[in-house]
């Protein structure tokens, strides 16, 4: 005889008369318990300072922060679905003590609230790191990565064209302001080229001098109303000429001396990203992320709209100093960041660089050691002040230039030129200048080359090899988990603002992760 199957009781509309605690069903060692102990712990003065006494009553700021951070350790980065999980999900009911969110309320805590204290909030974050002992702060692990920013990759404004547009706009008002003159000799004998706004001649045409320009057109339309050529020239001016001035302008002013920007997001810079699995590599608007780390949490990170990161290293660790007080003693970067003006700001500040230089690899190997063609295999000559190429012909100096970096760093440079090339075996190799009888010429940075010196010196030490073995499984894998584990390939927000927020918010919920894995 088949027996009968037996069913643990299911009686789904029960009445309970106890209310459920929600504290039990969550793990002693879950990260929200993390995420909790670790804001509790936190000095949130800063927060609550962002909030002005009267009206009604607002949600409390550190259920709020508490809110945002584990949602992103959720990754759940919509409002809408972060509001339907304080409704649905008991870790977010835990958080909030059975408060039911609005997305309007979180969007504007993210947005608002949060903008000018994320940094803040970060800082207690690295603080809590030491207290607790994970990290020791004596390590700064330095890299930066391109992050895609929200917008089309075709919405591109270039600042060359911008200011070649804007000089050929000029050339058409000097030549229209001329022709108006033309009209009348009477009056092109009394303003000649005194006349600054209409001729165009030895003051800037901008907008404010084109709208004085018709002004004056204005008033002699007044006296010669039926003047059809000035009146043409007028509406040519104003539906044309002005609004494009105008837009020119107002592009150099959100330029700022970059060399692109995006039409959706002012303050993302066309960068070129990494090539993708079919080896399709384009420029797209994005921004430049910095960022610092030791055993493996992120201790620092600024958004900058360079693409390049030998630019951004000094003006990232200010922004770290400024937010943390110090900087780690040791700063280890890659080739990216080996420049005169970053090895001179790491000395000023008195911090030891393992930071290599673009042919730091390059010089070890037999082929470069063999190559009679590079100056760093060639003989100085002190006494002299020449080089011996590997010919054995002098290169004598001639001259000492400036140089000029994008942050205005100025270098020495010397200039020396071999006297006479002619009937050389490698001329062709070595002579990059195709004139019939150019010689070669090298430019020595000597302050430069002591420094690059400096730098081998302790990238080879002991300390330097252990140092250079740690950095790609320290702030590289970091990249690589936030990229591919929560998923960030592209903001979500847009402006640098919200991009500091958002990148922000990843380094923080990055570091409350590993935390609760390391407890586990």
């Amino acid at each position: 005889m088949k027996k009968k199957p037996a069913f643990k009781p299911y009686q789904q509309h029960q009445m309970s008369f106890l209310p459920i605690n929600i504290d039990t069903l969550i793990k002693e060692n879950h990260v929200v318990r993390v995420v909790d102990r670790a804001i509790e712990k936190m000095n949130t003065k800063p927060l609550f300072d962002k909030y002005e006494g009267g009206g009604a009553s607002s949600y409390h700021p550190l259920m709020m922060l508490k809110v945002v951070i584990y949602s992103y350790v959720d990754k759940t980065y919509s409002c809408r679905k972060i509001a339907k999980a304080s409704r649905e999900n008991i870790m977010y009911m835990w958080l909030t003590g059975n408060q039911h969110l609005d997305f309007m309320t979180i969007n504007r805590f993210r947005s608002e609230r949060m903008k000018d204290v994320i940094f803040d909030v970060f800082t207690e974050v690295v603080n809590l790191l030491i207290e607790e002992k994970y990290i020791k702060f004596e390590n700064y692990f330095l890299d930066g990565t391109k992050i895609e920013a929200n917008a089309n990759k075709y919405s591109w404004v270039w600042g060359k064209s911008t200011r070649r547009y804007k000089e050929n706009l000029k050339e058409k008002c000097k030549e229209l302001f001329e022709r108006i003159e033309l009209i009348n000799k009477e009056e092109n004998t009394e303003y000649s080229n005194e006349d600054l706004e209409e001729t165009g001649q030895g003051r800037e045409i901008n907008s404010d001098a084109i709208k004085k320009a018709v002004a004056k057109i204005d008033s002699r339309l007044e006296e010669e109303p039926q003047n059809k050529e000035l009146a043409k020239a007028k509406k040519t001016i104003e539906q044309d000429y002005l609004p494009r001035m105008e837009k020119y302008e107002e592009q150099e002013r959100i330029l700022e001396g970059r060399r692109s920007y995006s039409k959706m997001d002012y303050d993302a810079t066309f960068m070129r990203m990494k090539e993708d699995h079919m080896k399709n590599g384009q420029l797209k608007p994005g921004y430049n992320v910095q960022m610092g780390t030791e055993n493996q949490f992120i201790i620092g990170y600024s958004i900058h709209q360079r693409p390049g990161d030998t630019s951004c290293m000094k003006d990232h660790l200010e922004k770290v100093e400024e937010k943390l007080g110090k900087v780690p003693e040791n700063i280890i970067a890659d080739a990216g960041y080996g420049s005169e003006e970053n090895y001179e700001y790491l000395e000023s500040k008195q911090l030891t660089g393992y930071v290599k230089y673009n042919t730091f690899h390059k010089e070890a190997s037999k082929k470069w050691k063999s190559n009679i063609t590079l100056v760093q295999n060639w003989e100085y000559v002190p006494e002299e002040d020449r080089y011996i190429c590997g010919y054995g012909r002098p290169l004598v100096f001639m001259w000492e230039q400036n140089r000029k970096s994008d942050n205005n760093y100025k270098s020495r440079v010397r200039v020396y030129e071999c006297l006479n090339c002619s009937g050389c075996p490698q001329r062709e190799k070595c002579v990059k200048s195709e004139e019939i009888f150019a010689n070669r010429r090298i430019y020595i940075n000597r302050r430069l080359n002591e420094l690059k010196n400096q730098a081998r010196y302790r990238l080879c030490s002991e300390k330097g090899l252990e140092m250079r073995s740690l950095r790609p499984i320290e702030v590289e894998s970091v990249f690589g988990d936030i990229k591919n584990n929560f998923g960030v390939r592209r903001f979500m927000l847009r402006g640098l603002e919200k991009v500091t927020i958002e990148w922000g918010l990843y380094s923080i919920t990055h570091n409350m992760r590993k935390m609760a894995t390391l407890m586990a």
